[in-house]
């Protein structure tokens, strides 16, 4: 075989693993423009929207999987990772917003790194929503939300392995920390002004009375 015909050959496999990176990055930046849709439609509360977006998200992922598994050095270069990681924020948010059973990870059909990375991501969107509620005055959903948040907060911190395996989980655990925490603190302020409102408004009756 001379090099012309060596170097065709790597033309055709190296244009072909092109061809699938480029459908692969296509499909994930899909995936991800889909999740971040449908999360938006879950605070606008358009949950039929949000699932079907899930399910265009889903179908962009499976094209991704499908076109790079040839290639596992394509298939691990982390585009495809961010996309199953906000796949995963959006399965989560829409979980705990509406009260719902939270997917797994092999339900998902996304990584172990990909799913914990997602659920971090998460408080933020679920901190989202804990404000509109306190603006809307129900506090014991709120408390509810709060109950999640911490859930989350306790899986992740105890994923102790380095961020090579966790996809730098540690980081995202200590934002979500601070999202926590500021959220605690909100709900705890509004908690202490509604009951000194409703000492007041005892007060005033008591003298009117």
């Amino acid at each position: 075989m001379d090099l012309s015909e060596i170097s065709a050959n790597i033309r055709k496999r190296l244009d072909a693993k092109s061809a699938a990176r480029e459908k692969g990055l296509a499909a994930s930046r899909h995936a991800i423009r889909f999740c971040a849709n449908s999360i938006r439609a879950v605070h606008r509360g358009e949950m039929d929207l949000a699932r079907e977006l899930q399910g265009q998200a889903r179908e962009q992922l499976d094209a991704a999987r499908a076109a790079m598994k040839p290639y596992p050095d394509i298939y691990h270069a982390g585009f495809l990772h961010d996309a199953e990681k906000e796949y995963a924020e959006s399965l989560a948010t829409y979980a705990f917003i509406n009260n719902e059973k939270l997917p797994t990870p092999e339900e998902a059909a996304v990584g172990d790194a990909a799913y914990l990375n997602g659920l971090s991501e998460a408080i933020g969107e679920i901190r989202r929503h804990l404000l509109d509620i306190i603006r809307h005055g129900d506090l014991a959903r709120g408390e509810e939300l709060l109950a999640a948040m911490d859930d989350i907060y306790y899986v992740l911190v105890s994923m102790d392995y380095p961020d090579a395996i966790t996809g730098g989980l540690r980081r995202s655990t200590d934002v979500a920390r601070s999202i926590m925490e500021r959220s605690r603190g909100d709900l705890s302020i509004t908690i202490v002004q509604r009951g000194v409102q409703e000492a007041i408004e005892r007060a005033r009756k008591d003298i009117s009375g």
